[in-house]
């Protein structure tokens, strides 16, 4: 059952929005990271046994690889992944708490010997080469904080009203996936986010480079000099003049043509930090 969950997962790129190439890439390239990181783990408590004496892992790195990036993408629960591969779901909870910080720290590769880790690095890369590029945050659903936490309320959306963790994404014209933040309780907003992560300061001291984002961030095309362009506010919400409204429609229309049809969504963004 765990080797036909993992030949699916793989053969079927709907699963994790990778092709089974850059999976074999990941696959190749982490294993050996999680393997001296996990002997530096055994090496770092006392012991009474000598290590790799005992019981020997179920779950090996392609797996715990896979259930980390199927989590990533579509925010399956531990419990179905633990059906999945057949363990434990504590044990699902620890392999994709080991993965994520391997993913985050590889970056994103977005060419032969270019590698983007932070969101300095991708608007100095947006600048170097001209393109236009394209911001968004997107919701992860997350299991219900735990009562008595003092901060459980502000994981619930405002958008959604569930319990969700949000990221920003940034991509080129192109949707080639460039940086993906670390979350935030889903309560926050996406303009509030993106301050936070320090985009305003980068645009405003950094290269000349334009950014589309939708309604969400609109107020930092303002505080970055128009390095950052919205929808239009839309002035009148009811009984607004025809002309006010075709107008509007039409700068719309303007901004989802320049960024291939929509305003960044982040449907067809896997917020697993790898290449596409």
């Amino acid at each position: 059952m765990r080797i036909t969950s993992r030949t699916a997962i793989i053969s079927d790129r709907r699963i994790t929005g990778l092709s089974a190439d850059v999976i074999a890439e990941l696959a190749f390239e982490l294993d050996p990271l999680w393997h001296e990181r996990h002997q530096d783990r055994l090496a770092s408590r006392s012991r009474k046994r000598a290590i790799g004496v005992g019981a020997k892992h179920r779950l090996v790195f392609v797996d715990r690889l896979l259930a980390a990036l199927v989590h990533l993408r579509h925010g399956v629960t531990h419990d179905v992944l633990a059906c999945w591969f057949e363990v434990d779901r504590s044990t699902i909870t620890r392999a994709v708490g080991e993965v994520r910080p391997l993913l985050a720290e590889r970056g994103c590769t977005v060419s032969p010997g270019v590698r983007l880790r932070t969101l300095a690095e991708a608007i100095d890369h947006l600048g170097a080469s001209g393109k236009t590029g394209i911001i968004d945050g997107t919701e992860i659903r997350v299991r219900r904080p735990a009562a008595g936490r003092k901060d459980r309320d502000r994981f619930i959306s405002g958008k959604n009203k569930q319990n969700a963790v949000k990221t920003m994404v940034v991509t080129d014209g192109d949707g080639r996936l460039l940086f993906c933040s670390p979350t935030r309780p889903g309560s926050c907003a996406d303009i509030t986010h993106a301050r936070q992560l320090g985009l305003v300061k980068l645009l405003a001291d950094g290269p000349a480079v334009e950014i589309l984002a939708d309604a969400d961030y609109q107020g930092l095309g303002a505080q970055t000099g128009g390095r950052v362009i919205t929808p239009p506010h839309r002035k009148f919400k009811k009984n607004a003049p025809d002309e006010y409204e075709e107008m509007y429609e039409r700068l719309r229309a303007l901004g989802r043509s320049r960024c291939s049809g929509h305003w960044g969504d982040p449907g067809a963004i896997s917020v697993a930090v790898a290449p596409r």
